[in-house]
């Protein structure tokens, strides 16, 4: 997304010679039109991380599983776990992988340390290979406001 010059601010910034051919490599990988839009893409990575770490951060993001899906025990397990989150977890995706393994994607909102919580608690689900928490500063906007009935009488 393309923002108006007016709402851009230059910087300038020194690296290490290494770090900047390290830099251009990314951005020719990821078919990037600028070094700023791979920068402001870390920047907004590590601004996500740091928010985080404050205990009254509430962030949006995605929770990434993969499990063994040899039975159904292992989705049983997980599904149970959710339902301690349901106001955190808005979705969820699941797909079967190769070689019996599957993975799920969980949409959540909610605080950094009850995200992290919900991160842990599904981690202890015998079966779970491999997690990760991604999390970002911008917020879903709110879907429904109690009592709110987009101006249709009632």
């Amino acid at each position: 997304m393309d923002m108006p010059s007016s709402t851009l601010a230059r910087l300038s910034v020194s690296l290490p010679a290494e770090l900047l051919d390290q830099l251009d490599a990314m951005v020719a990988e990821r078919d990037l039109p600028s070094r700023s839009q791979m920068i402001a893409e870390l920047i907004r990575h590590e601004l996500a991380e740091h928010s985080g770490a404050r205990s009254d951060a509430v962030l949006a993001g995605t929770i990434t599983l993969i499990y063994r899906a040899e039975s159904g025990r292992v989705r049983h397990a997980l599904a149970q776990t959710q339902l301690g989150y349901v106001k955190e977890v808005i979705s969820a995706q699941n797909v079967f992988l190769e070689d019996d393994q599957a993975m799920e994607v969980l949409l959540v909102q909610g605080p950094f340390e009850r995200l992290q919580q919900l991160c842990d608690d599904l981690r202890k689900v015998r079966g779970v290979q491999q997690i990760k928490l991604v999390t970002t500063t911008a917020l879903l906007p709110p879907l429904h406001a109690h009592g709110d009935h987009d101006g249709v009488a009632g």
